[in-house]
């Protein structure tokens, strides 16, 4: 029988404990489409910060021209006065970083593995490895679905630290609030009503958290915490560490730093899902941004990211309300399910798969 053992690779933080230099399964190639430098440029401006009270209350100009502004040049952006308690953020964080550091034996409890051998998305452990020649990211992750509620897997969902299960049912419920507020507020761009792209999530609409620990790295010029992507997805709402750097975004062939955000602020990303339903009367305007994260010598980093995806089976494409004679459909409708299978199998060549789905 062959060896499939490539396809079970370890877990990055304890590799992190025992080796001075990481596997070559980690280690960039020599040839790196977009680039083997990981230091990263300081960003020529500030991350745009929208206060989410003030554009929710009153549509008020100077938050929607910010907005407007900030999908066109990065597609990201913080928000600030979003409502969620700082206490909240920081139970969650703190909740996040003590599951990371149970023993090994508990965090396999809610391994992402079935029968120690066969990956699903869902549960602790690392992506899945398709290929013996895949390079691989520092990093750790505990993965959830958590709505629609009814499916939530709650074997998965960690019992220690004991606030876990509590702080992140009532993360799930204020970020989808947040999501809500920002995605009226970029229906109102459009011109379009405000519940357009909120009554495009259904009740059946998946939404997944992604708990991410990255352990320090012996050699981070040569390492990756997660290689460069772009979110699948419609809309990402994120949890950064507030004391550690990582992030970084692709814009013009330039890798920039995505600074810590100071005051409990949140960063939101645009998904590939939300571009490629917005596309045709946005021309580019909701554009999600090629990112990536780079790896630290001496501290660990953690983040949540809280990914809002469609119902599987719902057909995606141009909103229909934006569709006339004048304005016909320019690409072409896929359901959900589909539009991620794609988008992977583009991602691993490179490619973007919106710009492949012009009619």
């Amino acid at each position: 029988m062959a060896d499939e053992s490539w396809r079970l690779p370890n877990l990055v933080q304890q590799l992190a404990a025992n080796v001075q230099v990481p596997p070559s399964q980690y280690l960039l190639r020599e040839e790196e489409p977009l680039g083997r430098d990981l230091a990263g440029t300081e960003m020529p401006e500030p991350i745009p910060t929208i206060d989410l009270g003030l554009l929710s209350a009153s549509n008020d100009a100077e938050e929607v021209a910010k907005l407007r502004s900030a999908l066109d040049t990065w597609g990201f952006f913080q928000v600030s006065n979003h409502g969620m308690e700082s206490s909240l953020i920081d139970s969650m964080m703190t909740a996040s970083r003590d599951f990371f550091r149970l023993p090994p034996e508990e965090k396999r409890k809610y391994s992402n593995l079935l029968d120690g051998k066969h990956f699903q998305v869902e549960g602790y452990g690392n992506d899945q490895v398709k290929t013996r020649d895949q390079r691989l990211d520092w990093s750790d992750r505990l993965h959830l679905k958590v709505e629609p509620e009814d499916q939530r897997n709650l074997a998965h969902w960690p019992i220690h630290p004991k606030s876990f299960r509590d702080d992140l049912h009532e993360f799930t419920l204020k970020s989808k609030r947040i999501k809500d507020n920002i995605l009226q507020a970029m229906a109102k761009l459009l011109g379009l009503h405000e519940d357009s792209l909120v009554n495009q999530f259904t009740d059946k609409a998946l939404t997944y958290a992604r708990f991410n620990y990255f352990p320090p790295c012996p050699r981070p010029d040569l390492v990756l915490g997660i290689k460069p992507h772009c979110d699948a997805f419609a809309l990402t709402v994120v949890l950064m560490d507030k004391d550690v750097a990582g992030l970084q975004v692709l814009r013009d062939g330039t890798w920039y730093k995505v600074p810590t955000l100071p005051n409990y602020n949140l960063l939101i990303n645009v998904g590939v899902a939300m571009e490629f339903m917005s596309q045709v009367m946005t021309n580019g305007v909701f554009r999600s941004p090629v990112h990536r994260v780079v790896t630290n010598a001496e501290i660990e980093r953690i983040s949540l990211a809280v990914f809002y995806g469609f119902d599987l089976e719902k057909e995606i494409g141009p909103i229909a309300d934006l569709l006339n004679e004048e304005q016909p459909p320019r690409y072409r409708i896929m359901k959900t399910k589909d539009f991620l299978a794609a988008h992977y199998e583009h991602l691993s060549r490179g490619e973007r798969l919106v710009d492949s789905l012009r009619i």
